[in-house]
């Protein structure tokens, strides 16, 4: 099993670890620490000896920081956190604190005098994150300080970093060798009169080189930061690891220890081109204070890994259609068996991998599943474990959030599933959800629009009954790489213009807390519009949909749904059946022309 069950933080351990920091905090004489969830490459996911905020304080989300006062300990988290958080920190120690409606900057405001000081590691921060703080403390006298990492002083047995073996990504699914895509950065440099690009996102960096790793959980990436110079030169940072399986012959491209990197950007010259969205302002900090000139700019490497080439969609239809058998066959089951009783939700995080693992294709699952039922599907990104493992129980709502990483494509895809008879209240919100996500999934729209743009459309049918969610409509997804991935989004706060070839989750939900969740997703990605006959002469853009997974009739409102929209989701099940028979076994193909039949 990729999944584990097992409670991977211990909240008792919260308050003792919490006074120890403060000793720390006194001997540095500092007011208050930041703790943040995120590592020095800004990532998802973060290896166990970056795991801090969980060591320290029991909470596990994969976003939000604490910060640490003397009297008092606020552990920030988003809508997405905020019943998880409350299950897991020791309520005594840490005050969770809705983030970003309050804001790290004001909250020490009113907590602090004019002249205190709160530390901060910076390999851990951006640079774009210390200057809203610094400008919102600006008036308070309060100083941001850049010193050693706390935590790390008083974490005694914190593991090693992680060095697994890095593999070649072939190039026929890459699409693009490593030497056109540097030929390609090298060539924008020059262009803005930069002498060299700092890398500092692993993805990145796996994209450009085509190479893969394991050093984190679910992301198949190396750990690392690199320098691209104008000269065409590439030198990679990593733990120190064999190199030989993909190293190339020449000097294009270099590998060193980490431990140099600071040496190295010392010893650059200006302009340099940072990043000051995912940089550690470290990076910055080591630039200037040697008198290097920085420049910020987004990471070179985000857009064009973003847009998708043909190689990599077809790999993306390819692992969707692998992934989309192992699903119905996961449902297959699920329907013959739930109504047997006594199916936990870790029954259901089993029997899923181990389909996707009768693949022959899985490498690893591309995040935790989420297999939330009743009021445990509340919970956005709720993660069973042994101790909130829960039996399903006739009336249930189930919301299945799962993916995988193949070597071809990245998949995620939710289903909201019925346990017995669902009231019609959860139907009526279900078909609301069932709505939104069709109106995303039909949309077209002018070449320059932004996911802020299209991101009320999931969200009108819930808008017109006063109900919402507290996420995204979409986030980007990688080419076997990141299952999130930027800047691609379709959220409220996206400016980012979509492009053909980027790949988007589209994923509406509603939830009650204490009741019951729903969630469905479908991956879509961006194409070119066929104009109509009577359309105007100018480029449109809509989406494809590469996720082929029924979606459960049961909990449909059939009249709840306009005729475009009945349309949309025949023809939709009518593509899954004609794509999958072929792919699935005998009983599973029954239960997919049943799954499928016209509303």
């Amino acid at each position: 099993m990729f999944q584990t069950f097992e409670t991977t933080a211990d909240p008792t351990q919260g308050a003792e670890r919490l006074t120890r920091l403060r000793g720390e905090m006194r001997a540095e004489g500092l007011d208050g620490f930041f703790v943040p969830r995120a590592d020095a490459y800004q990532g998802e996911y973060v290896a166990e000896c970056d795991a801090r905020l969980a060591w320290l304080t029991g909470f596990t989300g994969s976003a939000g920081f604490c910060i640490a006062l003397a009297d008092e300990a606020g552990v920030f988290v988003d809508g997405r956190y905020r019943a998880q958080v409350r299950g897991q920190v020791d309520l005594d120690a840490y005050t969770p604190v809705d983030w970003p409606e309050i804001k790290p900057g004001p909250w020490l405001a009113e907590r602090l005098s004019s002249g205190a000081k709160v530390g901060f590691d910076p390999w851990l921060h951006t640079a774009g994150e210390i200057a809203t703080i610094e400008t919102a403390l600006k008036r308070s006298g309060i100083e941001m300080v850049a010193c050693d990492n706390l935590v790390d002083r008083i974490w005694s047995d914190r593991p090693a970093p992680p060095a697994e073996p890095v593999v070649d990504h072939p190039v026929d699914l890459a699409g693009q060798t490593t030497a056109a895509k540097l030929d390609a950065l090298v060539e924008r440099l020059r262009d803005a009169g930069q002498s060299a690009a700092i890398l500092t996102a692993p993805d990145s960096i796996c994209w450009l080189l085509n190479i893969r790793g394991n050093d984190i959980p679910r992301v198949p990436v190396m750990q690392g930061v690199a320098i691209v110079t104008d000269a065409g030169k590439c030198l990679v940072f990593a733990t120190p690891r064999d190199f030989s399986a993909v190293a190339p012959g020449g000097d294009t491209i270099a590998f060193a220890d980490v431990a140099d990197f600071a040496e190295a950007l010392s010893e650059l010259t200006g302009p340099v081109r940072v990043d000051k969205a995912t940089a550690p302002i470290a990076v910055s900090r080591i630039l200037e204070d040697e008198g290097i000139e920085v420049e910020w700019g987004q990471d070179p490497c985000a857009l064009p890994k973003a847009r998708k080439n043909e190689a990599e969609v077809a790999g993306s239809r390819a692992a969707h259609l692998r992934d989309a058998a192992a699903l119905v066959e996961f449902l297959t089951w699920y329907d013959a068996t739930v109504t047997q009783g006594g199916i936990t939700e870790i029954d259901l995080v089993t029997e899923l991998e181990s389909q996707r693992r009768a693949t022959n294709a899985l490498r690893d699952i591309s995040f935790e599943t989420i297999a939330g039922s009743g009021p445990n599907g509340a919970i956005m990104h709720y993660r069973v474990t042994r101790e909130t493992n829960r039996t399903l129980v006739d009336g249930d709502l189930v919301v299945l959030d799962s993916g995988g990483q193949y070597a071809d494509g990245t998949t995620d895809i939710t289903r909201t599933l019925p346990v017995g008879d669902a009231g019609d209240e959860e139907r009526a919100a279900f078909t609301r959800v069932l709505k939104g996500m069709i109106a995303i999934s039909r949309a077209r729209f002018p070449t320059g629009v932004a996911g802020a743009h299209l991101d009320a459309l999931a969200r009108y049918p819930l808008w017109l009954a006063h109900q919402d969610f507290n996420h995204g409509t979409g986030h980007g997804v990688g080419s076997y790489l990141s299952v999130h991935e930027g800047p691609q989004r379709l959220s409220r706060l996206s400016d980012v213009p979509l492009e053909p070839g980027m790949i988007l989750s589209n994923e509406p939900g509603y939830y009650r807390d204490g009741a019951f969740g729903i969630r469905i997703e479908n991956l879509i990605v961006v194409t070119e519009a066929v104009r109509p006959a009577t359309g105007d002469d100018r480029a449109f853009l809509a989406f494809e949909t590469l996720t082929f997974v029924p979606i459960d009739r049961r909990l449909i409102l059939t009249d709840m749904l306009d005729p475009g929209e009945r349309d949309w989701l025949n023809s939709y099940h009518r593509s899954c059946l004609e794509k999958l028979s072929g792919r699935v076994s005998a009983p599973a193909h029954l239960w997919l022309t049943r799954a499928c039949a016209p509303l």
